[in-house]
């Protein structure tokens, strides 16, 4: 395997560089995260104190952990190293699991601060997500096999969508508490419509781009069977920064601050049991009706 490639002056060599130092701090923060479960069970039995929302996040974390060490771009069909661990069909599959896994931890997080803060939009969303993220995946699975661009089109515009209903129930809830709690939900909120942003103006538009050029040129699209077998059996080294420009801010976003935002998911399972100290008591209505004075007759 040659190595010649990884050299200061070549912007993938930095990039993937960058890739590896960031996965490597998110596993570190994924045991530490650990250890905080670890101690909050106290005496309880080892059975006891495992937390969805904590292995939710490892299978994240260490899927995108995988994604980086091996980069793909799974149309394309490109990625850094000559191994059966680049091929697409393999790298796919940990996505979809760990991707998955995300939006889980959204749905019980939103649902939880739905309950406590008795909102059914909240809640109602809650359900929405994975179900959502479930047919964004098949979408993606659509473009893998195919090699038609629409796949991720319609994928990324799930994902933006979801986001965006989920900033919409975060944004109501952030009145609904106060503190640190309201605090933590504002900056998601704010998080999460920089993502929105991004998605809408950057990440589809270039997925449709790229659909539409291939409309143009005529492009022969695979077949289910034709595509599994490319899927599994053809991947594209190459290390030149052309084919890799357009998937590198995505990447990096994607394994960096997804993955932070995996990571503080996880740490609601810490604090979550505190929650209902910071919602914020509606007081009762005062009548606003005088009083009316009866008469009783004395017989």
């Amino acid at each position: 395997m040659s190595v010649a490639w990884l050299d200061w002056s070549n912007p993938v060599a930095i990039w993937w560089g960058f890739l590896l130092i960031v996965s490597a701090v998110n596993i570190a923060a994924l045991s530490r995260l650990r250890a905080r479960f670890r101690a909050s069970r106290g005496d309880k039995p080892a059975a006891t104190w495992i937390e969805p929302l904590f292995l939710l996040c490892a299978v994240y974390v260490l899927g995108c952990a995988f994604r980086s060490v091996l980069p793909r771009a799974d149309v394309q069909r490109i990625c850094l190293f000559d191994t059966w661990l680049s091929s697409v069909m393999i790298g796919r599959s940990v996505a979809t699991v760990a991707e998955l896994c995300f939006a889980a931890q959204w749905a019980i997080v939103l649902y939880a601060l739905g309950k406590v803060a008795n909102s059914d939009t909240a809640k109602n969303i809650a359900k929405a997500i994975v179900p959502t993220i479930v047919l964004a995946e098949i979408c993606s699975w659509y473009a893998v096999i195919t090699t038609n661009f629409l796949g991720n089109v319609l994928e990324n515009s799930l994902w933006t969508i979801t986001f965006l209903l989920i900033g919409v129930a975060l944004s109501r809830l952030v009145p609904r508490f106060r503190g640190p709690a309201q605090f933590a939900i504002a900056a998601a909120a704010a998080g999460i419509a920089a993502y929105v942003v991004f998605m809408a103006t950057v990440d589809v538009p270039m997925y449709f781009g790229r659909w539409q050029a291939d409309l143009a040129s005529g492009k022969d699209y695979l077949g289910l069977v034709a595509g599994l077998h490319d899927v599994a059996t053809r991947w594209i080294v190459t290390h030149d920064i052309a084919p890799w420009r357009d998937e590198i801010a995505w990447m990096s976003l994607y394994f960096s601050t997804a993955v932070w935002g995996s990571l503080a998911l996880a740490g609601f399972g810490l604090v979550k049991h505190m929650l209902p100290r910071y919602r914020v008591r509606v007081p009762l209505k005062r009548a606003t009706r005088q009083p009316v004075a009866v008469r009783v007759r004395s017989s």
